[in-house]
């Protein structure tokens, strides 16, 4: 089956830093009043849809809708804007970069640093860091001031494309999950239990909305949706993978954060086997993702696991991912909904 390519370009192509995802929240709020029974905004921005199940019971999904970005601290005499990073940037994806500042309008930026002819050999070969990066807007200090102030934040430009099999785009990591939890809202015709789907905010700065909803609904499943890497590349040993595109789904066992509940990890692999949905495991060994907040900031914890995204050039504005592992993650973060209540949760 395939997948609506329109509506995942919109979601990845438009902005939302941490802590100002308005614009992608609009598009999340417009996607999911017709497919939940209720829809509501907390104080932070998340944006929970409710559908009702048959039994008296809560399973959480978190899926992050900020992505990492920038904002501006100074506008120096020429115009130049100073910023520091929003979320985990690599210094050296900075070079050569489009980006917009989101001020009184949007307006295009390129990413400037010192020209390497300009460089001694040494400086040449170190990567620059993010403090030595300023952002050209061709304009005076005069103009610049009309339209941006410290405080406005700072996005990536880059459009999805198709690559194969594949797209390609900044922000795969998150929005191809925030695509996933609606098209699975859109697909989920019943449940066991009360479904909380949940778009989350500021993620990419320390889980920080995941950790309000889940105080709030404290639910007694959850499964968190985010990309994960994928470094099936040359040069890459077959320990480093992580996962591979084109693989399948990946089902987390865990990462910096969490250790996800061996009895979900095995009732998701049981699910993908009986449904014939292609899988492989993921242990990721830096970062974390929502699955943290959702698995203990409630009282007795919730039975938690991950649906993860292979993804390649992640935290980069060419993330890739494959077309047929994001339908797979519709796939089986369906079947696991619907199937919560046919597993023996025990502990054994």
């Amino acid at each position: 089956m395939s997948i609506n390519i329109k509506l995942l370009k919109e979601i990845c192509e438009v902005a939302g830093a941490p802590g100002h995802e308005q614009r992608i929240r609009e598009v999340v709020l417009r996607e999911v009043k017709k497919l939940a029974d209720s829809v509501s905004v907390d104080n932070m921005g998340n944006v929970t849809a409710f559908k009702k199940g048959k039994k008296d019971k809560k399973v959480m999904i978190a899926a992050h809708m900020d992505e990492i970005g920038f904002i501006v601290t100074h506008i120096d005499e020429n115009g130049f804007l100073r910023f520091i990073p929003l979320g985990g940037f690599d210094p050296k994806t900075l070079t050569a970069q489009r980006v917009i500042v989101h001020g009184k309008k949007d307006i295009i930026g390129v990413m400037g640093s010192k020209p390497i002819h300009m460089m001694s050999p040494a400086e040449r070969e170190k990567v620059v860091p993010i403090s030595d990066y300023f952002i050209d807007l061709g304009l005076s200090k005069k103009e610049v001031e009309k339209i941006v102030s410290v405080g406005d934040t700072v996005t990536r430009q880059r459009e999805l494309i198709e690559m194969g099999n594949c797209v390609n785009c900044k922000s795969i990591d998150n929005r191809v999950s925030v695509f996933i939890l609606i098209e699975t809202l859109r697909e989920l015709k019943t449940s066991p239990y009360d479904v909380y789907a949940v778009f989350t905010v500021q993620e990419e700065v320390g889980i920080r909305g995941a950790n309000a909803s889940a105080l709030q609904i404290s639910p007694d499943f959850g499964f968190g949706l985010d990309t994960t890497i994928a470094f099936d590349v040359p040069g890459a040993k077959a320990y480093e993978m992580v996962t591979k595109l084109g693989d399948g789904v990946a089902v987390k066992i865990m990462d910096a954060s969490t250790i996800c509940d061996y009895r979900m990890v095995k009732f998701m692999k049981q699910t993908a086997e009986k449904h014939k949905i292609k899988y492989q495991t993921e242990i990721l060994p830096a970062g974390g993702t929502d699955t943290a907040a959702v698995q203990r900031m409630n009282p007795g914890g919730a039975i938690s696991g991950a649906i993860s995204i292979p993804t390649r050039h992640i935290h980069q504005v060419i993330e890739m991912a494959d077309k047929s592992d994001i339908r797979a993650s519709i796939d089986l973060l369906k079947h696991c909904i619907q199937d919560l209540d046919k597993y023996d949760w025990s502990f054994k």
